[in-house]
């Protein structure tokens, strides 16, 4: 498996990010729910990724390292600044720090890892490992790598005889190591705007699975340019599966044909809505007052959507959350809900009543509001600011919940959720 390096993995991560925005802050809400989102809540389910088993991270040796055939990574341990680590393996702390987005100076957590900026001695006995090399799969190691490690380790230095010790000085558990096996994890690169549970969503794999994996914080807390490895699927492991629920296409019953289509339809009798008016009386050449037609009805007017906070129709599902230019549209597939153009500070509204599900932010440090309706939909609220609710509070349709963040391009990013599935939101608006 090699690193997510391509513009189509990362676009599929990106076109998650509003789905797993949705996600994140139920999972990071300190009210007992399942971390996974096991439940359903509002439709919203990580079922499937939280039933694919993994495999617990390799043991690293003792200074940290745990090897791979195309990377290498060091975790971090108690107390640990990027220069403790890089003083320990054996690079400078200035490329470490750059190569994973930080500072000599930053604090790490344990078990954290940093992405080796290039490659040092490999994990052996002596360095505390539980075998030689890197860890690949089985059937792939050769003689080469179990002198690897001891030929780096040798150097240029030049052979030089002398007598042999009366015992074996070599320890046995170094005579006897064997090559460490397993499966290389893919590396994800962290572009801007991904967060753990795009992430985890991505690649199948629970949230929960990712940051032991990866030492995250209790918030699943990634940067921009930060390296993540994705769990190992343990292969032994059933995967369960939900059983279709839906018949394939063309089974089931015939539809029936209409009764019209043997017995035909009886002679229509209508009725004028206004009685014709009687022919002229004989010899005088008037007519009998026809009663006056009932005045048309007004024409419509459909709702100016340039009036700041114009109500919508009464037959709209939802309300748009601001008044102003839809500068995105939704395009399954590459934009999940549209954006709208309003002045930074302008009011966003609720779209709907429902409950505040989740307020967090994403990994470009942009606040997001997840409202939970009923009938299993989700509404989405990003490119905000100044909120104006709390997590778990009711809100009626209309209801300010933030204000439109400054910026350049001041907009609303509004999505719809019907469970998994993101649909137009115009659908809604209209």
């Amino acid at each position: 498996m090699q690193e997510t390096g391509n513009a189509g993995l990362y676009g599929r991560a990106r076109r998650g990010l509003m789905l797993g925005t949705a996600a994140l802050a139920l999972a990071a809400c300190q009210n007992g729910l399942d971390i996974d989102l096991r439940g359903g809540l509002g439709g919203f389910s990580t079922a499937e990724a939280a039933r694919q088993a993994t495999l617990d991270r390799p043991k690293p040796d003792d200074r940290g390292i745990i090897s791979y055939p195309t990377y290498q990574v060091a975790v971090a341990k108690r107390a640990d600044t990027v220069s403790s680590v890089a003083a320990r393996v054996g690079v400078t702390a200035d490329d470490l720090a750059r190569f994973n987005g930080l500072t000599p100076e930053s604090r790490l957590r344990e078990g954290e890892l940093l992405a080796m900026p290039q490659r040092v001695a490999e994990p052996s006995p002596a360095t505390g490992a539980n075998g030689l090399g890197p860890i690949q799969p089985a059937g792939e190691v050769d003689i080469s790598t179990l002198a690897g490690s001891a030929i780096e380790r040798a150097g240029d230095q030049s052979v030089a005889v002398t007598e042999l010790a009366p015992a074996a000085t070599t320890p046995s558990s170094a005579v006897s190591a064997k090559p460490m096996i397993g499966t290389e994890p893919v590396r994800h690169k962290v572009k801007r705007g991904e967060t753990a549970f795009t992430i985890s969503r991505l690649y199948n794999v629970s949230v929960r699975a990712l940051a032991d994996w990866n030492g995250l914080d209790s918030e699943f807390s990634i940067r921009e340019g930060q390296y993540l490895l994705i769990p190992v699927a343990d292969q032994s492991a059933p995967v369960q599966r939900v059983a279709a629920e839906t018949e394939p296409p063309g089974s089931g019953t015939p539809t029936p044909l209409p009764p019209s289509a043997s017995t035909p339809l009886p002679d229509e009798k209508t009725e004028p809505l206004v009685a014709a008016a009687p022919a002229p009386a004989a010899g005088t050449g008037e007519t009998a007052a026809a009663p006056s037609p009932a005045p048309a009805p007004a024409p419509s007017v459909a709702p100016s959507l340039g009036d700041e906070q114009t109500p919508a129709p009464s037959s709209a599902a939802m309300d748009f959350p601001v008044r102003g230019n839809i500068i995105r549209e939704f395009s399954r597939g590459s934009s999940d809900g549209i954006n709208i153009a309003a002045d930074p500070g302008t009011a966003v509204r609720a779209a709907d009543g429902g409950t505040v599900a989740a307020i967090t932010s994403d990994a470009d440090n942009k606040k997001v509001i997840v409202v939970r309706h009923s009938g299993g939909l989700l509404t989405i609220y990003s490119n905000i600011d100044a909120i104006a609710v709390s997590e778990g509070a009711a809100v009626s349709r209309g209801q300010k919940i933030a204000e439109i963040r400054a910026g350049a391009s001041p907009y609303v990013h509004f999505e719809v959720r019907k469970g998994l599935e993101a649909v137009d939101p115009m659908t809604y608006l209209q």
